[in-house]
């Protein structure tokens, strides 16, 4: 399965455009061979979930409530004939957007608190997607993190990325590269 991370910058249709926005993401989603793409900024409000007939895929979407200003944001989009494959086993997909590293340490702390929350109670049995902008860099030290990171990573480990990284050894999750 291949995914990918879309910072769209809304989702959200404008009437200057001749196909709706999830039309022209799906095509482009499709053309790069992305089966399912975490999507920043999407601007929807409420809870969206809608089908791209033409395009082949799926949205699911969450974003602030009806009448408030639509400013962020956050989804994920999956290859339809993925998202109605799962009738043996289920998927649990976790959309995540962490805090910047401007943001507070106790911020940063909640956040993956959080996510080590929603990993814990998944059931082990179902297969587990982690899409999103983690805000992190997690280094090169394949040696140091073996089972979590490969030998293509660049840079320096920063602070975000090491609470990343002890998260994924924790609950023995790979991080994809």
């Amino acid at each position: 399965m291949t995914r990918g991370a879309w910072n769209d910058r809304t989702l959200l249709d404008r009437h200057d455009r001749p196909e709706r926005r999830t039309a022209l993401v799906a095509r482009m989603l499709d053309r790069y061979q992305i089966d399912t793409a975490a999507l920043s900024e999407t601007w929807f409000a409420g809870e969206t979930q809608l089908e791209e007939v033409g395009g082949g895929y799926t949205f699911y979407c969450i974003g602030k409530p009806e009448g408030t200003l639509r400013t962020s944001g956050v989804g994920f989009a999956i290859r339809s004939k993925l998202a109605r494959q799962s009738k043996d086993s289920f998927t649990t997909v976790i959309r995540c957007y962490a805090p910047k590293m401007t943001n507070t340490d106790d911020e940063k702390e909640a956040f993956h608190d959080e996510l080590n929350n929603l990993i814990s109670t998944t059931n082990r049995k179902d297969k587990l997607i982690i899409l999103g902008d983690v805000n992190a860099r997690v280094g090169k030290e394949h040696n140091t993190w073996p089972k979590v990171i490969g030998r293509h990573g660049t840079g320096k480990c920063n602070s975000n990325g090491l609470l990343l990284l002890t998260l994924c050894a924790e609950h023995e999750l790979p991080t994809s590269e």
